[in-house]
């Protein structure tokens, strides 16, 4: 019995262990545990991801995780070896997203639904708001409010950024622009909510999204 139970601790910390990419490996050589892992890992994010992007559509939002899943289970070899799984997976979910806006090609004007996660807001001094007096639920649902009237490519930036927390280096590889083409729409994102945000902000603090390098 300890023998036994010995051997599954040990099987499931080979998959807990491994890399992304070294999980899509086992994936490519039909292990059914391996994917197990890698959606553990990711599909709530990207569910995230897709909710937000698709204007707060649930079920298209599940509809879509299911469809990128089905690509890595069906075509696993499309992944390569020397690619950054993150990078690509992220970025097969922006061009899904970019397809749908194509297809519907109109505008549509995005309910807020409410959010499971937060980005990380903070007053200029650096303070987390949390110390402030501003009520963290309405400032939340205000910043999601605004992020939904930005444009497909700049919304996609801000979820990647602060939701998926990728790199500058790695939004650019998956949006197909330069990283000065990436930190100045970054730039102009932060500057409109914090312009935004502002009459919710009885202390008069200069409210900014948090960016790090």
């Amino acid at each position: 019995m300890i023998t036994r139970l010995w051997s599954m601790l040990i099987f499931k910390t080979k998959y807990k262990s491994s890399s992304d990419e070294n999980l899509m490996h086992m994936i490519q050589k039909n292990d059914r545990y391996a994917f197990n892992e890698l959606y553990d890992r990711y599909a709530h994010k990207l569910l995230h991801y897709f909710f937000r992007m698709l204007g707060g559509d649930e079920q298209k939002a599940q509809d879509f995780l299911q469809e990128i899943c089905l690509k890595i289970l069906q075509k696993p070899t499309q992944f390569v070896s020397t690619a950054v799984f993150s990078t690509w997976i992220y970025t097969i979910a922006h061009n899904m997203c970019k397809n749908e806006y194509r297809r519907l090609n109109t505008k549509k004007e995005f309910l807020i639904l409410g959010a499971t996660e937060s980005p990380a807001i903070y007053s200029e001094d650096g303070l987390f708001l949390a110390e402030s007096r501003i009520d963290l639920e309405l400032i939340t649902a205000a910043i999601w409010n605004e992020v939904d009237k930005l444009d497909h490519v700049r919304r996609s930036i801000f979820l990647l950024r602060f939701q998926a927390h990728l790199s500058i280096k790695d939004i650019a590889t998956i949006l197909n622009c330069t990283e000065g083409t990436v930190k100045s729409r970054l730039y102009y994102i932060t500057k409109y909510l914090a312009h935004k945000l502002k009459k919710l902000n009885p202390n008069n603090i200069e409210v900014q999204i948090n960016e790090q390098s």
